[in-house]
């Protein structure tokens, strides 16, 4: 079997691609780091095939499509993504530009093409990793919150169409709580503790094996999620304030 990781460099991304090498899938690697991913191919006990593109890019997430034709993918793992903290007004429009054509723009389209493949042939898996960010508005992250509740609604969308119509392919959405990997450095706030990369890794696996839709990888997560049906929506708004304000390092 083969899976294609976008942003497996580091994070979950890595986690998801030691995990899989080690049960024996081929990978494939898409990334904007040759130099990581060429590191990786050579530590990782699988076949690696490496494909250096910008997914924030249109035209890149179209030629990743065109070149994986022929080679029988069986799981694509959208994980590339990025954040960007501040207050809406001050935080940098181009950045935050580049954020969404990564963090949704490129799932939408990738997960279109592929699932169009998947859907012909009846049979494949697509795991997007989303967050629990995605079940709120988040003020001082507004960009990065909106953008993972568009990847979550779509992925649940597809889910429920997949299942009306029979079909055996299977798509989920990933949505840890804080993971310790390097996304806090890069959003330039002061990093969570929270789980580990590759717990988060795993609980995506066994969720989108067992074909679950919402993937929740740890007990808090689980109880954020049932926190947020109950609490009025001001409530809320103030909670996912006060905490995003705590994280400024």
């Amino acid at each position: 079997m083969r899976a294609l990781i976008t942003g497996a460099t580091s994070g979950i991304g890595l986690a998801f691609a030691q995990i899989l090498a080690k049960q024996g899938f081929s990978l494939v690697l898409a990334s904007r780091n040759t130099e990581k991913m060429k590191q990786l191919q050579k530590k990782l006990p699988t076949q690696v095939e490496i494909m250096t593109v910008d997914l924030s890019c249109v035209s890149d997430c179209y030629r990743l499509h065109t070149a994986m034709q022929g080679k029988q993918i069986d799981i694509v793992i959208n994980n590339a993504g990025f954040g960007v903290y501040g207050n809406f007004t001050k935080t940098d429009l181009s950045q935050e530009l580049n954020m969404l054509d990564l963090n949704v723009r490129a799932v939408h389209i990738l997960t279109k093409l592929f699932l169009q493949d998947f859907v012909q042939r009846d049979y494949g898996y697509i795991l997007n990793v989303a967050s629990s960010a995605g079940f709120f508005a988040g003020p001082l992250m507004a960009s990065y919150y909106a953008g993972k509740n568009y990847v979550l609604r779509l992925t649940e969308a597809i889910h429920q169409e997949l299942q009306q119509t029979g079909s055996r392919v299977q798509i989920a959405a990933l949505c840890p709580g804080p993971v310790e990997t390097a996304f806090y450095a890069r959003a330039h706030h002061a990093p969570l503790h929270g789980i580990s990369a590759k717990q988060a890794a795993l609980a995506g696996l066994k969720g989108i094996f067992s074909g679950k839709c919402i993937i929740l990888p740890d007990t808090a997560t689980k109880a954020i999620y049932v926190l947020q049906r109950f609490l009025p929506e001001a409530m809320l708004l103030h909670l996912t304030y006060t905490i995003q304000k705590r994280k400024e390092g």
